[in-house]
Formats: structure tokens, C-alpha cells, sequence
């Protein structure tokens, strides 16, 4: 262990390997959850500073984001320290009365392994000028209820505001899913995508809000007037379809950006292995070949008979030396990986 030069703070020095591995020996129970809000942080730096000291003192795992405009977090919590956690948080004059979204489904393995706490330009990248509307200009929320009735509705427009790897696997009934692989792309092709729906009732809807928010002022800002979008995202939903009764308008899985890679939402399977092409399956994988990472859905078939891998070549190269691996790491990093960005690298929340 070292000092971090810049604070006071105590550096993770333990391997990649080794963070996993104390992660999944850790078994007591743990709340998964995630928030963010649109806040003036006055001095990021100082802030991730204080969350950190915080929030290593209890034993937190997760990928949080800070930036001037707020806060954007996804994380777990040791059931132990969970009401020191929130009692704490809420006492943070820029945290109180934020609202938690609870993950649907807990998985098997553990959902992080590390507590990352990054400083960012934004809690969200979208390639946006924030100075060039009102950001504040947001539309109004729309209950689980409500997400229902408009999709019921035939005078209103469903629009995921996702990336296609996460429609692909689950989302609303006739909803627009955008072919995008970032929400930069997405902000970009929407507002010309919903041209010959102007006139009608949109609804907005992500993974858990925080991409809505943004979305929802911009498309006002390009001339649309009756835009709205779901509160709290399709985890709120799931929770409320639940807890009152509903129809579940949201068909099969909601990819989550953590190690559970999805949480189960509508019981069916409404996507193919990406290996055969023909057996269903909405599960995700990482190809084990480190270099190359590239997110792929597998079937039970598919993901034995390759060991993982995502195509041949990736098990091939995983047993080439270490020195001949770091050649060919450096070479796909500079010439393939970006032609490929959503897949070829760590998937960001």
C-alpha cells in the first residue's frame, strides 16, 4: 500500500485478480443499487475525496462518476453498514433526499469487485454543449402506470434512449430502438428519427433515468413539446409493476453495467447466441481473451464448446508467450479497437 500523492488517502495497490477474488470470497449479503442527480459540485476532486474516504471505511464496491454538473453512482453496500451508508449519505448537503433504485435480480457473482470513484467532465458522456440550451428544461416524469398507458396508446412514441447491444436482449413493447452504440450517437440520430412523429406524445426511457434527463431537454430543445420519460428508469418499473399488480409492458432482460451484465425483467427471450445464430439467449459474455474483451451473447452450447471465447483465434492468441501477447495487445489497441469501440473495450456505466 502507498500514499496517494494528490490526498491523504490509502491507494488499492492489490492485483486485478486479486480484487476479484476477495470480492467473490466475500459473501455476506449486500444491497446493489444505483443513483445520480443533477447537482453543482463546487470541487469534484474534494468530493470524490470524501466519498472515498467514506465509503472504503465501509466496505463499498462500485463505479461512481463525479463531475461538476453531479453525481452519477452504481454500486453495493454490505447489508451491515447500509444504514450507516444512507444515513451518512443523506447528511451530504449535495446527496440529501436522493432517491436509490435497487437492483431487480441479485446475481450469482459479485456485482464489483473494486470501489472506483472518478472524476469526469460529465456523469454522462453525450457530446453535448450544455451551454447551448436549457438543460433544466426536462420533461415531465411518467409513472409505470402511465409507461403503460402510452404504450397502449397509438397516439404516442415509445423511444428507447439505450444502446442497441442493451435493447437488443429486452425492451418495451413497440418501442423505437435506436441502431446506436453510444448515447452520443443516440442524441445525435434521435431528434431526425422521431422527424415524422413531432406532433405526437413521446416517452422516454433508460436503464435507470439518468440518460432521460438530458434527453428528454434536448429534444425539447429541437422543437419537441410533448416529450416525458420514465422515473427511475426499467428498474423503477420492474419494482413498480411489482409491488402494484401491473401488466409488465418490458419484454426480457435490462443489461446493467456491472459484473451481473443483466437483471431478469419479462420472462422471455427475445434475442439469438451470437456464436451459432440460432439458439436464444440473452446472456452476456466477455471474451476471455483479454485483448480482445468484446462483449458477445452465448448460449449454454456455444460457450462450452469455445471455453469462452468468442471466436477461435481469441483462444489461439490466449496461448501465445506473455511478451508476443503484449506485441499484439499494443497493435489491436492502435489500429482494431477503435473501429470497434462498444465492444473492444471495458463496457462504462
Amino acid at each position: 500500500m502507498e500514499i496517494s500523492q494528490s490526498t491523504t488517502l490509502v491507494r488499492d495497490l492489490r492485483s486485478r485478480t486479486q480484487k476479484r477474488a476477495d470480492a467473490a470470497a466475500d459473501t455476506r449479503p449486500r444491497v446493489t443499487l444505483s443513483f445520480y442527480r443533477y447537482v453543482h459540485i463546487s470541487n469534484p476532486e474534494a468530493f470524490r475525496a470524501r466519498l472515498l474516504a467514506k465509503w472504503r471505511g465501509l466496505e463499498c464496491l462500485g463505479r461512481i462518476y463525479v463531475a461538476f454538473e453531479g453525481i452519477n453512482a452504481q454500486m453495493n453496500v454490505p447489508k451491515e453498514h447500509w444504514e450507516a451508508f444512507d444515513a451518512w449519505v443523506q447528511d451530504q448537503p449535495e446527496l440529501t433526499g436522493i432517491p436509490y433504485k435497487s437492483a431487480v435480480q441479485e446475481g450469482d457473482a459479485p456485482a464489483f469487485f473494486k470501489l472506483m470513484i472518478k472524476v469526469k467532465d460529465k456523469i454522462v458522456a453525450d457530446g453535448l454543449d450544455d451551454s447551448s440550451f436549457d438543460v433544466t428544461n426536462t420533461g415531465d416524469y411518467l409513472t409505470a402506470a402511465q409507461m403503460n398507458e402510452y404504450i397502449n396508446d397509438p397516439d404516442a412514441v415509445v423511444v428507447d434512449m439505450r444502446n442497441n447491444y442493451e435493447s437488443e436482449v429486452g425492451h418495451f413493447e413497440n418501442a423505437i430502438t435506436p441502431d446506436v452504440v453510444t448515447f452520443r450517437d443516440e442524441l445525435k440520430k434521435t431528434p431526425e428519427l422521431l422527424k415524422i412523429h413531432k406532433n405526437k406524445k413521446i416517452a422516454l426511457y433508460c436503464t435507470g433515468g439518468i440518460r432521460c434527463e438530458k434527453a428528454s431537454a434536448w429534444l425539447k430543445h429541437n422543437g419537441y413539446q410533448d416529450v416525458r420519460h420514465l422515473k427511475g428508469g426499467i428498474i423503477d418499473y420492474a419494482h413498480q409493476v411489482k409491488a402494484q399488480g401491473l401488466a409488465n409492458k418490458f419484454k426480457g432482460k435490462n443489461f446493467v453495467f456491472d459484473e451481473r451484465l443483466g437483471e431478469r425483467v419479462g420472462e422471455e427471450v427475445i434475442s439469438t447466441c451470437h456464436l451459432c445464430k440460432t439458439n436464444p439467449s440473452d446472456t452476456h459474455y466477455h471474451c476471455k481473451n483479454q485483448i480482445c474483451h468484446t462483449l458477445f451473447l452465448g448460449c449454454d452450447s456455444c460457450v462450452e464448446k469455445k471455453a469462452g471465447y468468442c471466436a477461435w483465434h481469441c483462444a489461439k492468441v490466449d496461448t501465445l508467450p506473455a511478451g508476443t501477447k503484449k506485441v499484439l495487445a499494443r497493435y489491436y489497441n492502435l489500429y482494431i479497437k477503435k473501429r470497434q469501440p462498444f465492444q473492444k473495450r471495458r463496457l462504462q456505466g
